[in-house]
């Protein structure tokens, strides 16, 4: 991990999301957030993810109140009560809109996945951070003042990348796109009032952490970085049921940053078929020559139509192909959830 850049305008929260900004990547291409971006998420999949979330929400209650108790400073104090209140109104928001729609939050224990963050969330706060030393002494009340900047350090991550994520599905929505099933939970999760929420707690981690020395701001970061990385491994564990074509993925259960991207054979990974539209491109481009010398031959036009119909033979001709390549992907094995198997599982 290289070392943390901080500048005076943005302080370490701002400093330490940009740092975390690949692992956010991986959370857009996971099958449940390209499932839900496209409103096609089965519904049992999406209740499945807030029942959990909720589970994070109580821990993150949990982990506000021992941060309380720990801050030294009365203002302080007071911000984490009033950030600890809004995470109970936010779980009670979550249920109600999920009743509104008429549904039932499933019960049952938490994943692995969300035991794993909530696990390192509470151990943090408590300063018992399995596998982790904690740097200087926490006996005396001002030095038990960390305690409350490296749990605030467990829980930004979460915050910051759920607003991230429902603002970058928010942008390629249609503005009148009244259809989407899960619209209401996008807009409620990328809205003003969770982005003062998420800003409200990097504002105090960056107030905390003014007094820490460079070791101990290392160890914020370290906390950071491992609670940005559960959040995406909880992303990446949802179980689905529908299949899901990606074009970036991470496999789950190694620490190394092995991926597989799938593209075009224009080394692409857009939306639709790019090749048709560089073309075209291309050949208006070619239509706009202007004859500057004597040299040059007048075009009657008659080329340029006949590279169109030689390149639209060629365009039906892979599209045809490529679709029958992904139908025999498609139909040829047997779909399996997207959880704790990497999707990377080669048969």
């Amino acid at each position: 991990m290289g070392s943390l850049v901080i500048s005076d305008e943005e302080g370490i929260a701002k400093s330490l999301w940009k740092k975390s900004r690949n692992e956010s990547i991986f959370a857009i291409y996971t099958p449940y957030i390209l499932s839900l971006a496209s409103g096609k998420l089965d519904s049992g999949s999406f209740l499945h993810c807030i029942s959990q979330d909720i589970r994070f929400l109580q821990a993150s209650a949990e982990a506000f109140e021992m941060a309380e108790d720990c801050a030294d400073d009365d203002d302080d104090k007071n911000v984490i009560r009033k950030i600890r209140k809004r995470v109970l109104i936010k779980m009670s928001m979550f249920q109600s809109i999920v009743q509104e729609w008429g549904f039932e939050l499933p019960a049952g224990t938490s994943d692995r996945a969300m035991i794993k963050y909530t696990d390192f969330l509470l151990a943090t706060a408590s300063g018992k951070v399995v596998g982790e030393r904690f740097p200087g002494m926490l006996a005396t009340p001002f030095e038990k003042t960390k305690l409350a900047a490296y749990a605030l350090a467990a829980m930004a991550p979460s915050m910051r990348i759920k607003s991230f994520l429902s603002k970058e599905i928010q942008a390629v929505l249609e503005p009148d796109e009244n259809i989407h099933l899960y619209k209401k939970w996008i807009d409620s999760v990328a809205s003003q009032k969770f982005e003062a929420s998420a800003s409200q707690i990097e504002e105090l981690l960056d107030k905390l952490t003014v007094s820490l020395t460079g070791e101990e701001l290392q160890f914020v970061e370290t906390i950071y970085h491992k609670a940005m990385k559960l959040q995406v491994e909880f992303f990446s564990a949802q179980p689905i049921n529908q299949n899901t074509i990606l074009p970036l993925y991470q496999a789950l259960g190694s620490d190394e940053h092995n991926v597989i991207i799938c593209s075009g054979f224009d080394m692409t990974c857009s939306a639709v078929d790019s090749c048709a539209l560089l073309a075209d491109l291309a050949i208006i481009k070619s239509s706009k020559i202007v004859k500057v010398n004597e040299d040059e031959s007048v075009d009657d036009g008659s080329s340029l139509d006949n590279l169109r119909d030689v390149w639209s033979s060629l365009h039906g001709q892979y599209v045809k192909e490529y679709e029958e390549c992904i139908d025999s992907i498609m139909l040829s094995e047997k779909a399996f959830p997207v959880g704790e198997h990497s999707i990377a599982k080669t048969h």
